[in-house]
């Protein structure tokens, strides 16, 4: 298959659903893996804590897992809720799952009890399957009606492993699924309200992978460091699912340290990432950091913010063969809308890239109507990426969702070569005395002063102008000053957007997993 030019044909997906699909591509989320075994079945498939695992080993161990879960009860469309940190576990059961045409539904294991109980019984959850360490989360059943198997992976599973022999006989066939199938429910951060459950099918996850595997040139050569949470949508498709398309290696860390990060890379000669851009400078702020050790190093990957340019300076002095790929999606997207092309990101510093072959977005304003290229609205996506709901929700889906189009909720605009602006949220964007700010614009302002490592802004409540500017600043072990900050900001900023108040941190901004500002916990401040 051409990487440059991937062909792509026009289908109907449903009543209501015109989406430019790729003519090839595998048809299901498990055929990823059996493809991958085909092709690539001797080579490195899972780095994971000094052990490491060929695509045939992963085979192997998946049909195991399918057989515990078969034998257990578990059939297709149960749903199965998988509360597990990064670990090689997580991949033997997500494509086990998929083995038995079962539908996962990981959950971030920052999640509490009374959260993850919701979640389990707005799916109806038949199993869950858990880290010893996170038992005293999980609900009982009496709290979750649908609920009939709790599996540590850790004391059950491992015991059932530890006595079936490599072996023994695996009695069911892998399921075929249509493509239209969901394979996978991922919840919604959730900034009002109770989380969603978005629906991805087999064919979402295919087109997204796809979109990953051209957009950034992926080979079986590359291996791709799974540092942000293998629960949300960067982490399981970006990374994990993206890899096993084209045969590459998944390096596993439970969780992000910059010291750990840096010797693993080195290690594995890691070739590709996807994290948020506080990754990286923590990166390059780590006393260990050796650049020449990280010569294999070629893809960078980020979204969920802005990367300060000061940032992209440093990386690019200190790493000239680092592509930074900006990178724009969301759940609902099943990843990316948009990807900044190969070398083009200095040029385009402003945007998150240009929209993939198989990605449909209009700006629309308030009513509903499509603007002009360059201006201001809303971003509608549509396209093959594009989940087709929230499970079980229709109130939420009929709000979100247009003739296949979700409403993201993002302002931003489209230039006539596709390149794609984000400038806010809609509910982020500030009126000061009627006048409208994008928080981007001021956090970049403030990034833009040494030693700030992240910046956020929020509307402070004003009764006489509505809001006024007030700004979040993470800047560790520095001597600044709200006077120096006000001062830079005058600079560069018309007099309205300046912050007129400021919140110094000791921690870093508190991030959803996806790598989003929760601006909301910000405002409880007020």
């Amino acid at each position: 298959m051409d990487i440059s030019s991937p062909q792509t044909r026009i289908e109907a997906w449903g009543s209501d659903r015109l989406v430019k699909c790729f003519v090839k591509r595998p048809t299901t989320f498990l055929n990823l893996l059996q493809t991958a075994v085909q092709l690539h079945g001797t080579r490195k498939a899972l780095v994971f804590e000094g052990q490491r695992w060929t695509y045939q080993e992963v085979w192997s161990t998946v049909e195991r897992y399918a057989q515990v879960l078969h034998n257990l009860g578990l059939r297709p469309q149960d749903r199965v809720v998988l509360f597990i940190s990064n670990r090689a576990e997580f991949v033997f059961l997500l494509f086990a799952i998929q083995y038995l045409g079962a539908i996962a539904v990981p959950v971030g294991i920052r999640e509490q009890r009374p959260g993850l109980t919701y979640i389990m019984n707005q799916c109806k959850a038949k199993a869950v399957a858990f880290d010893e360490s996170l038992a005293d989360r999980i609900p009982l059943k009496n709290d979750v009606p649908s609920l009939e198997h709790s599996i540590c992976i850790d004391s059950y599973l491992g015991d059932w492993l530890a006595r079936a022999p490599l072996q023994t006989k695996i009695d069911i066939p892998a399921f075929v699924a249509n493509p239209f199938d969901v394979a996978v429910i991922l919840y919604t951060s959730g900034t009002t309200g109770n989380p969603k459950g978005a629906m991805i099918t087999h064919a979402n996850i295919v087109h997204s992978v796809l979109h990953y595997q051209y957009g950034m040139q992926l080979t079986e050569k590359d291996s791709s460091m799974l540092a942000v949470p293998a629960s949300h949508v960067t982490g399981l498709i970006a990374i994990i699912a993206t890899m096993v398309q084209v045969g590459g290696a998944v390096l596993i860390m439970r969780e992000f340290k910059a010291k750990q990060f840096l010797e693993f890379a080195t290690q594995e000669n890691m070739t590709h990432t996807l994290m948020v851009p506080a990754m990286y400078s923590l990166c390059l702020l780590e006393p260990s950091f050796n650049a020449d050790a990280l010569e294999h190093w070629r893809i960078g990957g980020y979204g969920g913010a802005p990367m300060p340019v000061a940032v992209i300076e440093k990386l690019a002095h200190h790493l000239p063969n680092l592509d930074l790929r900006n990178a724009y999606g969301a759940t609902e997207t099943t990843s990316p809308v948009s990807l900044m092309p190969s070398g083009m990101n200095d040029a385009h510093l402003d945007s998150v890239g240009r929209v993939l072959p198989c990605a449909d977005v209009r700006i629309m304003n308030d009513a509903g109507q499509e603007v002009p290229l360059g201006e201001t609205g809303e971003l509608w996506i549509n396209g093959p990426m594009v989940v087709p709901g929230y499970w079980d929700n229709p109130e939420a889906t009929a709000q979100s969702f247009t003739a296949g189009y979700w409403h993201s909720g993002d302002l931003g605009s489209m230039d006539s070569e596709g390149f794609v602006k984000i400038f806010d949220r809609k509910k982020d964007m500030l009126n000061r005395g009627g006048f409208k700010i994008y928080s981007v614009e001021v956090e970049n302002c403030l990034m833009g002063i040494p030693g700030v490592l992240e910046a956020a802004i929020v509307g402070k409540p004003c009764p006489v102008l509505g809001e006024r500017v007030h700004a979040f600043i993470y800047a560790p072990n520095q001597s600044l000053s709200q006077d120096i900050v006000i001062a830079h900001c005058k600079q560069a900023l018309a007099d309205y957007k300046v912050p007129e108040t400021i919140t110094w941190l000791d921690l870093p901004l508190p991030r959803n997993a996806n790598g989003k500002v929760m601006k909301r916990r910000l405002r409880s401040e007020f």
